[in-house]
């Protein structure tokens, strides 16, 4: 437990560090007055910094821009801070060999720099692995999609330096990249992809996997009052590099029937999500209602 603990405290140290650093300067010009902040027309649909529909995050790049689901405009900064913290703790983590680290790292830092990629060059108007699949069938290849096949590639990659036979890293790989798209899923309200990610990961920090699930826990819990505050999310880099860096923990520990379960376990819940709402089920749910709106604005 201690090298969990270890491990979170390094991946809140380093998460809350880079969050500071990318966001500094749009503090600095909140500070200076709005007479100082950008008028440039804002990118992706959020609009221009002192909107009556702006935010905490209106003075965010444009690129980085987003509306949440109650109109606010919001940063996706959070998301490279969050695989900064993973990243760093997962190296710097003691308790793991190199192997196990670098696979580690190497599956957030590929599920962030695929999922940046869609945040920054998306439009959103292909959404789900049918709509994806469909655009493919009309001949046009989505950000989406180069997305999805980017997270399995770099999956599989850290699976292989775990030096495993050819099926385990096949299996391996798909987990992780299974379980960067599971979590994408999850953010859609504030907070939510967070919270799911430290009810999976923080019950492991008593287990021989607490070195692995300590960088999670620890880059989630410092990011998470932003979150519900409105004031950023994940965005696909977060969400994506959140997602991996668990399937990671879990293939390094996991034996193969564990490994076989949790993969269908999680493409079950995918292939769900094409045909019903996660935020459907949510609020149909007492529990499940008052726990996803814990700690939000509203």
């Amino acid at each position: 437990m201690a090298q969990g603990l270890a491990g979170a405290v390094v991946g809140a140290v380093a998460a809350r560090a880079a969050y500071a650093v990318l966001t500094l300067p749009e503090r600095a010009r909140a500070l200076a007055g709005p007479e100082t902040r950008g008028t440039a027309g804002a990118a992706h649909g959020a609009p221009r910094a002192g909107t009556s529909a702006g935010g905490p995050g209106a003075d965010a790049p444009a690129a980085w821009r987003r509306r949440n689901f109650r109109g606010r405009v919001v940063t996706l900064q959070e998301g490279p801070a969050l695989a900064v913290g993973v990243c760093a703790a997962s190296f710097l983590v003691p308790g793991q060999p190199p192997r196990v680290r670098a696979a580690s790292a190497l599956a957030a830092a590929g599920a962030a720099a695929f999922g940046a990629y869609d945040d920054l060059s998306g439009n959103g108007q292909a959404r789900g692995l049918h709509g994806h699949l469909a655009a493919l069938a009309r001949g046009e290849v989505t950000t989406g999609l180069v997305k999805m096949v980017g997270i399995g590639a770099t999956g599989i990659a850290a699976a292989s330096l775990l030096r495993r036979g050819p099926a385990d890293t096949l299996v391996d790989g798909a987990l992780i990249a299974a379980g960067a798209n599971l979590i994408n899923l999850f953010d859609l309200r504030p907070g939510r992809a967070a919270k799911f990610a430290l009810l999976v990961s923080a019950p492991a920090l008593a287990s021989p996997a607490a070195p692995l699930f300590g960088p999670v826990v620890g880059a989630c819990s410092a990011l998470l009052p932003d979150d519900l505050a409105e004031r950023s999310m994940l965005g696909d880099a977060g969400a994506n590099a959140l997602g991996a860096a668990l399937g990671a923990a879990a293939v390094a520990q996991a034996p193969r029937p564990v490994r076989l379960a949790l993969f269908g376990a999680v493409a079950a819940l995918t292939l769900a999500s094409e045909v019903t709402s996660f935020s459907g089920v949510i609020d149909r749910v007492p529990a499940l209602r008052r726990l996803d709106r814990w700690g939000r604005c509203a």
